[in-house]
């Protein structure tokens, strides 16, 4: 199978000679091409029984890595399934215009946590109305930077519960096929983003240089303001078991995982993309090895920058007891926390004992490091 690996290990250094990279960028390059393999070490299991050597090799564990979210992932829903009510679950996307996706890249931590406080505030207040629920959320937060055909598309998807705490601790049920109104979303989500963008410090270079210019900005800003932005609400969740289903897959995504990439050949990776402009058809593009490693890596995020957020009643004050209250007012069966180990997590993601020799099912000796050659 061809993965994002092999396009960095083939085609990375061309791609670094034409292009300037940021510290993040590149660390996330050179960490994605020496995954699992000897340039970062590993060790040897060996089996007692039969002599059977396997040598497994360390993961670089960066966080844009397609080969190193998995055991991120179970860890993450492992913590989560434990917050999770005996209510239905909506899925809301905050999305924003073409037009201000370029200030976004060249300001992206300002900009990133803009759509974060956006979109949750939209949320909160509009459900803290008595008009519409009459209540207070608790809800997690996602954000994505691209889309299915990688290029920078931000946005923030919400994982929101039906209902919410009321002012005197009372569970308020939203409609089971409804929560709240995508045109009157969007409309608050668009002005309190662009509120915010107006006062922001931000940074314009290049093809962006133009709107340094005070005239310019605002007729950008009230082109913006005329547009309907998109900001759609998915049909809510049957189950719980759905909802931590659906976290993982969103939670711990990259730009691109290895099983949509097809061929790399002639220079150029083939991947598979859902056109969600033409009815979701599933279409397959062809880009210049250097022009997918450049797209891969719009969506490298900051150092540091968090890319899911809770908030509400299961924001981290008063996070426990929030979360208790509403397990007893929606009849969500209070159970032991138990942690599960990371040995479980992995045999349960391998689907076997990675204890037990896979030749001949006896126990493996004592792992022996490896070293990575110093050359390296």
């Amino acid at each position: 199978m061809i993965e994002v690996q092999d396009v960095f290990q083939q085609y990375g250094d061309a791609f670094k000679n034409n292009y300037n990279l940021s510290v993040v960028q590149l660390k996330a390059m050179n960490s994605i091409s020496k995954c699992r393999t000897a340039a970062l070490g590993g060790h040897i299991d060996t089996c007692e029984s039969c002599g059977n050597m396997q040598i497994s090799y360390n993961s670089c564990r960066n966080r844009h890595c397609p080969k190193c979210q998995t055991l991120s992932k179970e860890r993450w829903i492992d913590n989560q399934k434990h917050n999770l009510l005996n209510v239905g679950y909506f899925h809301i996307v905050f999305t924003v215009p073409d037009d201000l996706r370029p200030i976004i890249y060249q300001n992206q931590t300002v900009l990133y946590n803009l759509l974060f406080k956006s979109a949750a505030e939209t949320l909160q207040e509009l459900a803290a109305d008595k008009n519409h629920l009459g209540a207070k959320l608790g809800f997690t937060s996602i954000l994505h930077t691209w889309g299915q055909n990688l290029m920078f598309h931000p946005h923030i998807h919400c994982v929101v519960p039906a209902g919410g705490l009321d002012p005197f601790g009372k569970w308020v049920h939203s409609r089971k096929k409804f929560f709240l109104p995508v045109k009157v979303l969007s409309r608050k989500f668009r002005g309190k983003f662009l509120h915010y963008l107006k006062s922001a410090k931000l940074d314009f270079f290049g093809t962006l240089l133009y709107l340094q210019n005070s005239d310019c900005f605002q007729s950008l800003l009230d082109d913006c303001y005329r547009k309907e932005w998109i900001v759609y609400c998915k049909p809510p969740f049957k189950t719980a078991a759905c909802v931590v289903e659906y976290l993982g897959r969103y939670t711990h995504r990259v730009a691109i995982s290895n099983n949509r990439i097809l061929k790399l050949e002639n220079s150029n990776v083939s991947f598979k993309w859902r056109d969600y402009k033409d009815n979701n058809r599933m279409k397959i593009m062809t880009v210049s090895a250097i022009e997918f490693i450049r797209r891969f890596l719009l969506h490298i995020l900051p150092s540091g920058f968090m890319k899911i957020r809770h908030y509400g009643f299961l924001g981290n004050r008063n996070k426990t007891s929030n979360i208790i209250l509403c397990k007893k007012l929606t009849f969500t069966p209070i159970l032991q926390r138990v942690k599960t180990s990371a040995f479980d997590l992995i045999c349960n993601i391998m689907g076997r004992d990675v204890s037990k020799c896979p030749f001949c099912g006896a126990s493996k000796s004592v792992p022996r490091a490896l070293s990575p050659p110093l050359c390296v």
